[in-house]
């Protein structure tokens, strides 16, 4: 027998037995919530739930009770109470909680990371003992147990408010260095440290993400991020697995569908603010992504709610 296992997976279940008990004391009912700890907010989904086409920040992403399917372009990633899911670029992500019910409802907590963070510990604590390589900027890791009861002391802290603000800091310091020398840590180096590869890769990331509605010319992209052309569609493709001009598109159509659904613009107005000048080519490319043309995602969308 493995005496590791035997002491490691008790404290586990009672770190999330806790967890859940927390999180539900304050996700009473459906829906997102903040905290009195600003980068933390719970989740709670008491029924498996459509896709939701959204824009990943840099996260850290636990689940409690339940599971949840995250989609990057054609890849798919499921995680659960025993594996915690990273975001270390913004991405556009497809997601769908796939196991809730009201009797064990879906709970997670999302913890936002600050990339300036994770360069302060590097700079204080040094690149020593990182492992793994810099790849895709979304992993799923395996839970442990410290990593665990260091997310369970930061919750804890919701209870008694006076303490946050002298140890809040010091969890989350901790839980950045934890995924920092865990398996994946040099994905979130690269991000925070000027000058690799990746960070210059979060230039043109962040350049699109403010202009995405603009026409895409490649060698101006790769110029303002210090890269040729040829590397950046490289390591643009290795981190967000897309190219730059998919990523470009995934952003526009994320951004009608809000138009579409929230302003209320009519196709042809959704299409042209986020840089489409032809309606039929935005309507093809909305159907491919949504499964239906504009008028009827809409339209199911809004019976669905």
């Amino acid at each position: 027998m493995d005496m590791s296992t035997t002491h490691v997976l008790p404290d586990i279940d009672a770190y999330r037995a806790e967890l859940v008990r927390l999180v539900m004391r304050r996700a009473t009912e459906p829906g997102a919530f903040e905290t009195a700890i600003a980068p933390l907010h719970f989740f709670r989904c008491d029924s498996p739930s459509d896709l939701i086409h959204t824009l990943y920040q840099p996260a850290l992403c636990l689940i409690v009770q339940g599971r949840k399917e995250a989609r990057l372009w054609d890849e798919r990633y499921v995680y659960d109470p025993l594996n915690y899911l990273v975001v270390s670029v913004t991405l556009p992500v497809a997601g769908q909680v796939i196991e809730a019910s009201p009797d064990a409802p879906y709970l997670g907590i999302r913890l936002d990371i600050d990339p300036a963070e994770i360069a302060q510990l590097i700079a204080d604590t040094g690149p020593v003992g990182l492992s793994g390589e810099s790849s895709r900027g979304l992993f799923v890791e395996r839970i442990d147990a410290t990593l665990l009861d260091t997310m369970l002391r930061l919750v804890r802290l919701l209870d008694t408010p006076r303490d946050i603000a002298m140890l809040a800091p010091l969890a989350l310091r901790e839980l950045h260095y934890r995924m920092l020398r865990g398996r994946h840590g040099r994905r979130l180096y690269e991000i925070a440290v000027a000058d690799t590869q990746t960070h210059r890769v979060t230039r043109a990331i962040e350049w699109l993400n403010r202009h995405y509605a603009k026409p895409l010319r490649i060698e101006e992209l790769a110029r303002l991020s210090n890269l040729s052309s040829s590397t950046l569609h490289h390591r643009f493709k290795a981190v967000t697995a897309m190219s730059p001009l998919q990523y470009q598109k995934q952003l526009r159509l994320q951004e009608a569908r809000r138009l579409l659904i929230n302003e209320g613009l009519d196709v042809a107005g959704a299409g042209y603010r986020v840089g489409y000048e032809s309606p039929s080519q935005f309507s093809r490319e909305y159907s491919r992504q949504f499964g239906c043309a504009p008028s009827k995602d809409v339209e199911r969308l809004r019976q669905s709610a």
